[in-house]
């Protein structure tokens, strides 16, 4: 296979956690498939030769002082909540649900609605930087099947669901599967329809086993997503242990805990994404570590509606893999770039506790802290881990998406004047203080689909 395209950049990345690497000036060779064939430090014995033979390549791309960060993965998004962003966040999560989210959902059913929505959404992903993102669709086949369609044409990494809700007395009559049967038959066709629209979608789109959570779903149909995600080695997304009331519903129904009831159903595989996961315990971490499943941490959206911080060092040194999502519209921001600080600022909280009347030696959790560096880690590499696909940093055989960072665009010029800065300083800068302003162009399986 040949070399496409050939750039020549400055660029970060995060091999292991919280460990930061700085290549300058380095070059990245990039294969037809998009996948990265060689990277070329500035310190290599070859590199000036190399970048000589190289540099008249028709498709050389020198980025010059602009910044390569690889694309954003965020792996968890409620598309059709996307117009109420923003929206009732001071309410109590059965208040936000019934006056706002199903019957928004609801209005999924007219598909030209649908198409003007994901279509906006995915937009506005891409312009902040996210270029593989994890969605929960509707209970509506076409309308859902539209969602994956736009990730396609837009050229977004996109991981698809069907949601299932059938439990008659848990969810609303105007906005519910109506039969466990039509659920688990949706859902098969979606998986169909969506693996053969991928096909044919260079960087892939794929689809994911959904059920809301599992108080909306009966017994019945939780064990027939799981024969599902066997048959067909789909992807599995859903909620565990978000909240007090979900995590206590679900020890009230099973007499288990949620991870325990997921994995008995089969929807706890290597293929698994969980959200948010802020009561999983010790017992719990093991059965993610065991069977490879990832916990999806969503700071944002947990501020308001979770009841808890998730411990993120501790279950990572249980060896649960975490990655970054957003959680539109419980997380009101599109940008991953604010749930990387927010995973830092929650940790404080955490770490150090809130409780003032308490001594501070007793007020915390200690060892809690999440640097930038980590965080920043969750949102690449963690998300590429995940999905167990090679994403998230710049090497050999890994795929090509990135983002290109202009500190300097007059929009949102980033401050750099202090003398003798070290490189991870600018890292720090870029993550805490870039928009989508500083995002000039975005690039997925080495073809670039944005340019501001």
């Amino acid at each position: 296979m040949t070399i496409k395209n050939i750039f020549k950049a400055s660029l970060f990345h995060s091999i292991h956690y919280g460990k930061i690497e700085f290549l300058k000036d380095a070059v990245i060779t990039v294969l037809e498939n998009g996948i990265i064939n060689e990277v070329i430090k500035n310190n290599d014995p070859n590199y000036v030769e190399k970048l000589t033979e190289y540099s008249s390549h028709q498709n050389f791309y020198d980025f010059g002082d602009k910044i390569l960060l690889p694309g954003f993965i965020d792996l968890h998004i409620h598309a059709p909540q996307w117009p109420q962003a923003g929206l009732a966040l001071d309410d109590e999560l059965s208040c936000w649900l019934d006056n706002f989210t199903f019957p928004l959902e609801a209005k999924y059913e007219d598909v030209n609605y649908a198409k003007e929505v994901y279509t906006d959404l995915v937009k506005t992903l891409l312009a902040n930087g996210t270029t593989s993102a994890m969605y929960f669709g509707t209970i509506h086949n076409e309308a859902t099947l539209e969602l994956a369609k736009i990730c396609a044409d837009l050229g977004q990494r996109g991981f698809v669901g069907k949601v299932v809700m059938d439990d008659k007395t848990m969810n609303p009559n105007f906005y519910r599967d109506y039969s466990t049967k039509e659920a688990l038959k949706n859902t098969e066709q979606f998986i169909k329809d969506v693996t053969a629209l991928g096909k044919n979608v260079p960087q892939g789109v794929y689809p994911v086993i959904t059920p809301r959570f599992v108080p909306s779903c009966t017994d019945e149909a939780l064990k027939g997503l799981g024969v599902l995600a066997k048959k067909y080695n789909t992807y599995i997304q859903s909620h565990c242990s978000e909240s007090d009331w979900e995590h206590n519903f679900v020890s009230e129904r099973f007499g288990r805990r949620d991870t325990e009831v997921l994995a008995s159903f089969g929807l706890l595989t290597d293929k698994a994404v969980m959200a948010h996961g802020n009561f999983i315990n010790s017992r719990d971490a093991k059965i993610f570590s065991h069977n490879h499943s990832s916990v999806c941490h969503c700071p944002i959206s947990n501020s308001y509606f979770a009841n808890a911080v998730l411990p993120v060092n501790k279950l990572k040194n249980e060896g649960v893999n975490i990655c970054l999502g957003t959680d539109i519209s419980g997380g009101f921001s599109p940008s991953l770039y604010d749930n990387i600080k927010q995973t830092v600022m929650s940790s404080r909280l955490l770490n150090d506790g809130v409780d003032n009347n308490l001594p501070s030696n007793q007020r915390g959790i200690n060892n809690s802290k999440v640097s930038i560096f980590e965080a920043f880690y969750l949102a690449t590499h963690g998300g590429g881990k995940a999905l167990k696909l090679p994403l998230g940093i710049f090497k050999k055989g890994y795929i090509c998406d990135f983002q290109v960072i202009d500190i300097s665009t007059p929009n949102n010029k980033l401050p750099n004047y202090l003398d003798n800065e070290e490189d991870k300083h600018l890292l720090q800068k870029i993550l805490y203080l870039s928009t989508k302003e500083n995002i000039r162009e975005v690039w997925i399986q080495g073809k670039r689909v944005l340019k501001k």
